[in-house]
């Protein structure tokens, strides 16, 4: 399909708020294309993708961080909100291909990284450099008990204190994640007047919305008290899982910040606001965080992290969302988790989940997030321990599986040098069975992942009952997930390894597997027209 005809397509079919129901591409940059053979993606790479990215049908694409940053954490360790770093262009780069994204029809959302910075950013130089300068106050100080020991017993998600001293100040500072991560203290009304005027810089260039990276971390508790300790019987492979974490995050003025954001953001008009929330009270915060005021939307881990696609999992998730309540996001796969399809993909019919968790996602009420490579059928790629790039992983070797597995590679081209991805050596490898599922093999087969997911996409872009309507569950047992979008279309997933019993409801509008007038094979599904 030519991008003029995406294009076309999805602007007569947007008849609300453009996010209301999107599909959304996630890029993680890094690894999606190398336009000059460093082996590391980069924003000329991206744009000269971007008719691929528009030929999914898809309403807009999301960029993981490509600002400033010495890469401890690949981009999410920010040293200048308002820079692009060198390894991925410059800022002319970014405006080049938010205006080819434009011009094909996609939004374009950036993320922000507002609960913490660089240590290397010239905020925290300025801060760690005494206790009476202009920023002294812009990071998290304390200073140590009697003993020297840290303020409190707070432990970073990446394992170890989340305290690190500092002999400058001779005070500890706060990072909830890396030590190379120290936290913003957006308690200070100056802190937060600087967050506000980076997306002010970004949205001055056109960007389209924003997804806020870690933001129920972005505030904690300012009398630093103890966190108590997480009931017994937890998965601890981190000193973060020891721990119920009541006062290092989650503090109750993160909505203020966020309806001060909020506030900044719509006085750009049509723009969009999504919140990353992970944790043991992840909903109840997801939903206070998009009331009316805050954010458009949020979304969870509730996908990201299950072992297993259940219909009782789904029928949950879904009646945890009320038409009464916020905006939710959905989303399988992102550059955190490991890949859906090598998680929820065992037995003889493994090969058959693949398009029916698309086309599950694709159903699903609420704006859907597809990861670069998803729509490919990519699985998680086991990248031993000597190629390992992720902090996280190799700090907890080997009982944290690397995220690195799902960041790996594009596989453009199955015959050319390195997938197609890059002239030089990838930084990180490419998956050795991801050839025979590169773009130019599966683009144009009827057949493949691929061309599924762009039937599934131009089906939920051209029907209101899936980007906007109500969700009725009608039945979630140990295999059979049936449930009705809008009172017009009803959605059967058999995810069982067993054929079930089916009847149909009307007009067959899509399927996957085999179904027939008794029976739904297994992983298979079917959206009707209900008549």
């Amino acid at each position: 399909m030519l991008a003029e005809e995406v294009s076309a397509k999805r602007t007569s079919s947007t008849r609300h708020r453009w996010w209301k129901g999107a599909s959304i591409y996630q890029i993680y940059p890094r690894s999606f294309a190398d336009s000059n053979g460093d082996g590391i993606g980069d924003l000329p790479g991206i744009t000269a993708k971007l008719d691929y990215v528009a030929s999914l049908g898809v309403d807009a694409v999301w960029l993981s961080p490509f600002f400033t940053s010495p890469m401890r954490d690949f981009g999410y360790d920010v040293a200048d909100y308002c820079a692009v770093d060198p390894v991925f262009g410059a800022l002319g780069d970014f405006d080049d291909l938010l205006g080819k994204a434009h011009a094909l029809g996609l939004k374009v959302i950036i993320d922000q990284v507002y609960s913490h910075s660089s240590d290397q950013h010239a905020w925290f130089q300025e801060s760690r450099s005494s206790r009476d300068n202009p920023k002294a106050d812009w990071y998290v100080w304390a200073d140590a008990k009697p003993d020297g020991s840290p303020p409190s017993n707070w432990q970073s998600v990446f394992g170890g204190p989340a305290w690190t001293w500092d002999a400058r100040r001779g005070q500890y500072y706060l990072h909830n994640f890396l030590c190379e991560q120290p936290d913003l203290n957006l308690h200070n009304p100056a802190v937060q007047e600087a967050v506000l005027n980076v997306a002010r810089f970004w949205l001055d260039r056109g960007v389209d919305g924003f997804r806020l990276d870690a933001i129920n971390f972005a505030m904690h508790d300012p009398s630093l008290r103890d966190n108590p300790p997480a009931p017994e019987g937890n998965n601890r492979t981190r000193s973060f899982d020891f721990q119920q974490h009541l006062y290092n995050q989650s503090h109750p003025d993160i909505a203020k910040f966020l309806e001060r954001l909020r506030s900044v953001v719509d006085s750009y008009g049509d723009r969009f606001t999504v919140a990353e929330v992970g944790g043991d009270h992840a909903l109840s915060e997801m939903q206070a965080f998009t009331e009316p005021g805050r954010l458009n939307s949020a979304y969870s881990f509730a996908f990201l992290y299950a072992e297993k696609l259940t219909p009782t999992l789904v029928a949950q998730v879904a009646r945890d969302w009320p038409e009464d309540a916020g905006w939710p996001t959905w989303a399988f796969e992102n550059h955190d988790a490991p890949r859906a399809i090598s998680r929820w993909g065992h037995g003889q019919h493994a090969g058959q989940l693949a398009p029916t968790k698309m086309l599950l996602l694709a159903t699903l009420r609420g704006s859907v997030i597809v990861y670069q490579g998803e729509e490919l059928g990519l699985p998680q790629v086991d990248v031993p321990f000597d190629q390992l790039q992720d902090p996280e992983a190799i700090a907890n070797w080997p009982h944290t599986l690397s995220r690195d597995g799902a960041r790996t590679p594009m596989p453009w081209k199955a015959d050319v040098p390195n997938l197609g991805f890059s002239s030089g050596v990838p930084w990180l490898p490419l998956g050795a069975n991801h050839s025979s599922l590169a773009v130019d093999r599966q683009d144009g087969d009827a057949g493949s992942m691929l061309e599924f997911t762009r039937r599934y996409m131009a089906l939920r872009s051209q029907s209101d009952a899936l980007r906007t309507g109500a969700m009725e569950i009608r039945q979630a047992d140990d295999a059979m997930l049936i449930f009705d979008r809008g009172q017009r279309l009803r959605c059967t997933f058999n995810l069982s390894e067993q054929p079930q019993p089916f009847a149909r409801s009307g007009r067959e509008l899509l399927r996957t597997g085999p179904v027939d007038g008794s029976s739904i094979g297994p992983y298979g599904a079917v959206i009707e027209e209900i008549s």
